[in-house]
């Protein structure tokens, strides 16, 4: 599964609808409304690089009040568990 976080800018009478549109989109695992440059950060959880071209330049595409996003495809997550796996190495 890729995860990938998408700013979105979005004009600011539309940033309701805006949010529920994005999340009825498939493979948009949250969105949530943010304060600071952009208005939105999506979360997309899908299964592969293609999914993702899609879903940012087609289907969102359709959503109206999107004036521009930004798109972050990680590459490793980092958190507690893993860090905690990281000092590990080698203790059973």
């Amino acid at each position: 599964m890729i995860t990938t976080i998408v700013l979105v800018e979005v004009d600011p009478k539309h940033i309701p609808a805006c949010a529920t549109a994005l999340a009825s989109i498939p493979g948009v695992a949250e969105v949530y409304s943010v304060s600071g440059q952009w208005d939105l950060v999506v979360i997309l959880r899908v299964p592969d690089l293609e999914r993702i071209a899609t879903v940012v330049t087609q289907e969102f595409a359709h959503v109206p009040g999107i004036k521009r996003t930004e798109t972050l495809t990680a590459f490793r997550a980092y958190g507690k568990h893993d860090l905690e796996q990281a000092w590990d190495i080698g203790v059973e």
